[in-house]
């Protein structure tokens, strides 16, 4: 079965196009969280090029929006997965339009209107010295005020 056609391009003719297209885009944060279930061990046997591409979607900016219902799709595409790492090839298109539903690839991501962006680096802590000098005048104001 045939994709659905060229990704929208990043460049829009008109400028307020432009605008009102890169207000869509969803961002999600890749923050390297595990997130979902384990894969069944109900299955005998997952491949283990299986086991690490789960982990993967797991591990996801992706994940961080998945419902209950999508990891239920993605484990139903974890077992054509498996199947394909079997030698089952003839699932390769179905497998990839599976995960284009969850935006594998740069492509698909673009198509989906989403982007990743890196997590916000943790806040610095104050200089070391900042601190005690704030104590210290207050220290001294407590001492002016009630003596």
């Amino acid at each position: 079965m045939a994709g659905n056609g060229p990704p929208p391009s990043g460049k829009r003719s008109r400028e307020r196009d432009q605008k009102r297209d890169a207000a869509k885009v969803a961002a999600v944060v890749a923050d390297d969280l595990l997130r979902g279930p384990e894969l069944p061990a109900s299955v005998d046997g997952w491949p283990t090029r299986t086991r690490q591409w789960w982990d993967t979607w797991r591990r996801s900016a992706q994940a961080s929006t998945f419902t209950a219902t999508d990891w239920d799709f993605l484990l139903d595409t974890a077992m054509i997965h498996a199947a394909f790492s079997e030698g089952a090839v003839a699932l390769a298109g179905e497998l990839r339009l599976r995960v284009a539903k969850f935006g594998a690839t740069p492509e698909d991501r673009a198509r989906l209107r989403m982007a990743i962006v890196p997590p916000k680096p943790p806040a610095e802590p104050p200089a070391p010295g900042v601190e005690d000098e704030v104590g210290a005048r207050r220290e001294r104001l407590k001492a002016r005020t009630s003596g």
